[in-house]
Order: C-alpha cells, then structure tokens, then sequence
C-alpha cells in the first residue's frame, strides 16, 4: 500500500512537472513549435524603398498569415534614426551606409539610379553636368538658354534629409546652400507630380520610380546623365553613373521576424516585384 501511494505521488508530481514546463514556455518557443512566424513589423524611412517594401510586405504576409508589415516614408534620416533608436523594427535607406552608420546593419534589397526629370513636352532632350549645375545655381534661369522654349525654370530641389538629394549633390559637387529652389518637395511621387504638373519644371527621382510613372502615362520624361540614358537596363549593366543601393537596415544582427523578412526580401521569390517596380534585382 505505501508503495502505490509513493507511485501515485511520483505520477502527480510528473504531471505537475510537466505542466509548470508547458507554461513556463515562452511565445516565441511556442511559436517556432509550430513552424509559424507571428507578430508585427515596423519599417520607416526612404521613400524610394517604401512602396517596394510594401509590396513585397503583402507577399510576405500571405505566406505568414500571423504577421502584419507596416511600411511608412519620412526619408533615409528618419529610417537611419529610427533603426537606430529602436523606433522601428527596419529601417530603409536608398543608399549605401556611411561610414558614420557602421554601427548599424545594412541589407541591400535592389539596385536603383537617380534621374533628372522634366516634362513630356519640354524640347529638350539632353543637359550637359555643367548645365544642370548652373540650373540648380540659378545661373541659368530660362530654358531657351539650353535649347528649350522662352519659358523661366522652375527648379525642384529635394528637402533636408533624403538621401536623393546627399547622392545628386555629392555627384554634382554642390552645396545644399548653393541650389535656388522654387519648390521643395519630400518624396519621389511628390516630385513627379509637381515636374508632371509644371511644364517648366526641372527636378530629380528615382529612376525606377519615374520609368513606373512614365509607363503610367504620368506626362514626364528622363533625361541622359553624362550622356548615358537614365534607364533602369543601364543601372544594371553599371554604365549609368548616378546609382546607388536600396538598403534595410536594422539596430543590431537580425533574429527572429526581422530576419525572416529580410531573408525573404533578399530572395528569388520576390524579384518579380523588383523589376515590376523597375529596380534592379540583386543577382543581375
């Protein structure tokens, strides 16, 4: 009789052992036990990168149902800060990291150039560097001092904190200070919108992003840069001089949800969406 009582006690003390060890485990143990990836992510920053992210964001959660990806813009800075601070899960940056950012984690994604843009029906079709320079100086001031119509340029320049615009005045040796605005604008569809609008606009972008508004019939056309065609096809072949990388970028080495995704968008399954949105992917 004792010895089936110490049996019984044995039983319920394995049973108890296992219990306590069931809800000791962690959600995230939980979650590897079942092969499913859960939760949300947050990426901030470029606003070249952002509608790429989305997109491959909608890609990622039909394959995980138990996660939510919420993409916002606000420009390379914002991305680079909040990855930095832990405000974001991921941040994006259409560019390589400086050498002031090595603390940080960086994943290139795609390949993008930067274009010069003016409207479909301007009559110019090409600017020499010398003569983009002095439109930015405001030295010249008329588009029919380049071969256009008697008409005044209208310069749009890119706000503080976007990458675009360190990449297109580290390119032409300009200072911020020297440029003569008429607009300033925040990110590439506001760019294009204004250029689109304006038939005496002149502004930068996205190369990627103006070849997908172009075949959009969004009335805006890309101009040569150092005489070579500012195409997509030429930020690949490396002909195109003004190019850069689309980068995630996250605080520490990645685990978890924010590894899984930058796996995924690094990948062969998304690159149909690489070139959907006109960039380059990174294995051509």
């Amino acid at each position: 009789m004792k010895n089936l009582t110490t049996l019984a006690s044995m039983s319920m003390g394995l049973v108890a052992c296992f219990w306590l060890q069931s809800c000791a485990q962690s959600p995230e143990v939980a979650t590897q036990s079942t092969d499913q990836l859960q939760g949300k992510l947050v990426l901030t920053g470029s606003s070249t990168v952002a509608p790429l992210a989305s997109e491959i964001g909608k890609r990622f959660e039909s394959e995980n149902p138990g996660v939510r990806v919420d993409v916002q813009t606000g420009g390379s800075s914002r991305g680079i800060a909040d990855a930095r601070q832990g405000v974001a899960d991921i941040g994006m940056v259409s560019r390589d990291l400086k050498q002031s950012e090595k603390d940080l984690q960086g994943f290139a994604i795609a390949r993008d150039g930067i274009g010069i843009i003016v409207h479909k029906t301007n009559p110019v079709q090409s600017l020499s560097n010398e003569q983009i320079v002095d439109i930015y100086q405001g030295k010249i001031d008329n588009w029919q001092d380049v071969g256009g119509k008697r008409a005044p340029i209208t310069v749009v320049n890119k706000a503080e904190g976007r990458s675009t615009l360190e990449l297109f005045l580290k390119y032409f040796q300009l200072k911020n200070s020297e440029i003569k605005a008429d607009v300033v604008i925040g990110d590439n569809e506001q760019g294009i919108k204004t250029v689109a609008g304006n038939p005496n606009g002149i502004g930068y972008v996205s190369i990627g992003t103006a070849e997908y508004s172009s075949k959009q019939d969004v009335p805006i056309k890309l101009l040569p840069v150092a005489g070579i065609a500012a195409t997509t096809e030429n930020v690949q072949n490396g002909t195109f001089p003004l190019s850069r990388s689309l980068t995630l970028v996250t605080k520490t080495i990645p685990v978890g949800l924010d590894k899984a995704f930058i796996e995924f968008s690094r990948s062969q399954k998304v690159q149909d969406i690489v070139k959907e949105q006109n960039f380059v992917p990174l294995s051509e």
